[in-house]
């Protein structure tokens, strides 16, 4: 009876995302300097620390000594509305895995940042993390094409994640 009851108590945890099964593996040829510019924001999970936020941009610039500047940026509520941006810096992860850095916003707190897929012309991204609470969609261009969108959004799904979770950003046309 008590084997029974701590089975069926694992299945109902297993069934939140305790045992959440991802593939968060990334991609396994990534080109730094192509990767780097800028990268508009079409969909993300939500976060607090981009809770409201849209027309959503992130760049990314090699520092001097060898880092990456990260400058997250977008407008509240509106894509008129108070102008947010915050400063970062990445970095390679140091197991040497391509596409995957360690991104720092707060000292010196890193956490993952995995591209999980890339468009062989660097034109769109899928971003998550160790994690699978962590997702982004970016793309070179505010819009993506309605077929690139569902081919990229089967994948994640694929991937075991969430996608119904995706906060589409409002972004210029």
């Amino acid at each position: 009876m008590k084997k029974n009851f701590l089975t069926t108590l694992f299945l109902g945890l297993c069934t939140t995302t305790f045992c959440q099964t991802i593939d968060n593996s990334t991609v396994t040829e990534f080109n730094l300097d192509r990767y780097l510019g800028k990268w508009y924001e079409i969909a993300r999970y939500d976060h607090a620390f981009e809770r409201g936020l849209v027309g959503s941009t992130a760049e990314y610039t090699l520092r001097d000594d060898g880092m990456i500047k990260v400058l997250n940026s977008g407008h509240l509520y509106t894509l008129d509305g108070k102008f947010k941006e915050s400063t970062g810096k990445a970095k390679p992860n140091k197991n040497g895995k391509p596409g995957q850095l360690r991104v720092s916003f707060f000292g010196p707190f890193y956490s993952d940042y995995y591209i999980l897929d890339l468009a062989p012309d660097y034109s769109y991204s899928v971003v998550g993390s160790s994690s699978p609470k962590y997702l982004w969609i970016l793309s070179r261009t505010p819009q993506l094409k309605p077929e690139v969108q569902k081919k990229i959004v089967k994948n994640i799904q694929q991937r075991g994640y969430d996608t119904s979770k995706l906060i589409w950003v409002e972004q210029e046309q």
